[in-house]
């Protein structure tokens, strides 16, 4: 496996752990149980930015919370760093 597969199969796999990650707290919320700490969903919303606007959505979840409105932010940055890498700029 190369260097660049391995860092893909990385990639994705952070964006799996967010998307559960928020997906657990979800569940979590509404059964009144122990929380993820919102500082440790941004940082897996900041390296995994695709899985947690996924979770986001697909279960209403952290959507109007002032500080996650960084989340799309997170993805915006991961698509100008994924066409710069493309394009050869960096």
């Amino acid at each position: 496996m190369g260097p660049v597969v391995a860092a893909i199969t990385v990639y994705l796999l952070l964006n799996v752990v967010s998307f559960l990650a928020y997906y657990r707290d979800k569940r979590s919320a509404e059964r009144t149980a122990w929380r993820t700490p919102e500082k440790r969903l941004l940082l897996l919303a900041f390296f995994g930015p695709f899985g947690a606007v996924a979770a986001m959505h697909a279960f209403r979840h952290k959507t109007q919370k002032a500080k996650f409105r960084l989340v799309p932010l997170f993805l915006c940055l991961h698509i100008v760093l994924a066409a710069a890498f493309v394009l050869g700029l960096v």
